[in-house]
């Protein structure tokens, strides 16, 4: 089942993603092409205002055409941690820092082209300041209830992938 690399070739480099397009030999020993996206890794956050509201942010997304709800996320910088990703990303998008930060899970969003882990914390006792968003970033923050955000999922307002397994998987487990 394991493909073997014969010839890496980087058709792009990114600002921190790279697009590539590899020969790679299969198991039974013809050659193909693999189109995939090298990425850093990813952090997000589900924050928590008190035991009953979370924090969104509202923000447009170029491919889709469209504003997505999604929670607070961005890319991992290099000799960065998850942890620490969250928590700047958490105090850029909404200006809060939360007291307490947990792991909630892992998981790959576009396994067949693409290497991105996005880790999704948890965010606890949240005080609020002063937002210090990229200057590509346009974001705003809504205050809603959780209970709320899971209506938002079933009723396809939350389309992003992150959020929604955000927030079924902290309903559930």
């Amino acid at each position: 089942m394991i493909e073997k690399l014969i010839k890496k070739n980087m058709i792009y480099r990114g600002n921190g993603i790279d697009f590539f397009c590899d020969e790679v030999k299969l198991p039974n020993n013809a050659v193909v092409k693999r189109e995939y996206i090298n990425h850093p890794g990813a952090a997000a956050i589900l924050p928590f205002i008190d035991e009953k509201n979370i924090v969104l942010v509202k923000q447009y997304r170029y491919p889709l055409n469209q504003i997505t709800y999604e929670i607070p996320a961005g890319k991992i910088d290099k000799n960065e941690t998850p942890s620490e990703c969250v928590i700047r990303e958490l105090k850029e998008e909404t200006g809060y820092k939360a007291e307490r930060v947990e792991k909630l899970l892992s998981f790959f969003p576009s396994a067949a082209f693409s290497n991105e882990v996005i880790y999704i914390f948890t965010g606890f006792g949240l005080k609020e300041g002063e937002q210090n968003r990229d200057d590509d970033e346009f974001i705003l923050k809504d205050i809603i209830s959780f209970k709320e955000a899971i209506k938002m999922v079933k009723m396809g307002k939350i389309i992003d992938s992150k959020t929604i397994i955000a927030l079924i998987y902290f309903e559930k487990f």
